[in-house]
């Protein structure tokens, strides 16, 4: 492919972080380039505890083990995202339930997820906690999500992983719910080339995932471990890439959103929707994803026609209910309507970098608009 979906950009200041890691020979998944990218990663989210990990999806494993979710456990969990969104629930030997999207943001619905606490309420087993997803970076239902676990007593976790950078009534995603996390991976918006951040309330919470992340050594001058731990820390070199990474966040977000807004003016005769942002909220569009009125354009059509033409693009990601592995799941929708399946059948992602150029974008476009000119010529 010529023109990706999203590729690392890179600020011009990670090497010197690098290169600071090799001179003082801090390559362990320790040091200080770790210290300060948690610091500041914390500073940026104005938020008092964060924890590197060295994934995105190690930081829900911990979040998860941190509140005490544990076998046949249930946890609520949004069906239409990334597979890592749910895997970790069975680390820990917990039981999924998904729960159907909204057709505003595309995220969870409030009132698929009340009415899911309705029937653990009446069954006796309320869940242990509920992850929300930021889907594609732009901002869920968060404050009506918040209030129903609150009203329930059960723990947020925020899945804030495509988020960075994204807010709600100026707080950033990831630090609105009881816990959250985000991920460094190489196609996200700021990369570690591998890498997560897990955002923690308070110290004891923090110590709690630090030790748990460190294969839960014991204070004792030997090793000593009285539970099972793991290694999920992030090692000082690529901690170093993030802190180069983290100085332009503003004009990554920035860049995405003006990639996004081209798409969107560009594309309005195709009928195409989006995800929209909620009141007093700010997407970072990580992508830009959109429904196609399939009887305008087919998506797999359009994917065959931007791949000839050297152009990555994406289904919306397949909901988890839909997926083999959770076949067995229960999955909870509002009068039986699945947004989730009809999202993902009709959605799309196009190439949403930072560094897209207007030469590149207005490749992508003109190839989605004669594509629509060619099946519309061939159905007359």
């Amino acid at each position: 492919m010529n023109i990706l979906l999203s590729k690392p950009h890179m600020s011009g200041r990670e090497m010197a972080y690098i290169e600071e890691a090799f001179a003082s020979n801090w390559i362990a998944p320790l040091g200080p380039n770790v210290n300060a990218f948690e610091a500041e990663v914390a500073a940026y989210a104005d938020h008092p505890h964060a924890l590197a990990t060295s994934s995105g999806t190690a930081a829900l494993h911990l979040a998860l083990l941190t509140l005490g979710v544990g076998t046949n456990d249930t946890v609520f969990c949004q069906s239409l995202t990334f597979v890592a969104s749910v895997n970790p629930i069975r680390y820990v030997g917990a039981i999924p339930v998904f729960i159907d999207s909204e057709t505003t943001t595309w995220n969870m619905s409030p009132d698929a997820l009340r009415k899911a606490f309705v029937q653990a309420a009446t069954k006796g087993k309320l869940p242990k906690a509920v992850i929300v997803v930021h889907l594609y970076g732009v901002v869920a239902k968060i404050g009506e999500i918040r209030h129903i676990c609150r009203e329930y007593g059960v723990p947020l976790i925020e899945d804030a992983a495509e988020s960075l950078g994204s807010t709600w009534h100026g707080q950033m995603t990831g630090t609105i719910g009881d816990i959250g996390f985000y991920s460094f991976n190489g196609n996200k918006i700021i990369t570690t080339s591998g890498g997560g951040m897990l955002m923690v309330p308070n110290a004891e919470t923090k110590q709690l995932a630090l030790k748990l992340a460190t294969q839960a050594r014991e204070d004792a001058p030997h090793y000593e471990h009285e539970q099972v731990g793991y290694n999920y820390r992030l090692s000082n070199v690529s901690a170093g890439i993030g802190r180069g990474q983290l100085e332009v966040i503003e004009q990554r977000v920035q860049a995405r959103r003006r990639v996004f807004a081209r798409y969107e003016r560009m594309f309005r005769q195709l009928g195409t929707t989006y995800q929209q942002e909620v009141p007093y909220s700010r997407a970072n569009r990580w992508l830009t994803a959109m429904q196609l009125d399939q009887t305008e354009l087919h998506r797999d059509t359009l994917m065959q026609r931007l791949a000839t033409a050297g152009i990555e693009s994406r289904p919306v990601w397949k909901p988890m209910h839909l997926q083999p592995v959770y076949r067995d799941a229960e999955y909870v929708s509002v009068d039986g309507e699945d947004v989730s399946r009809r999202l993902f059948e009709n959605g799309i992602c196009l190439p949403s970098g930072s560094d897209l150029t207007l030469g590149e974008q207005q490749q992508v476009i003109q190839t989605v608009l004669d594509t629509r000119t060619i099946v519309t010529e061939q159905s007359v």
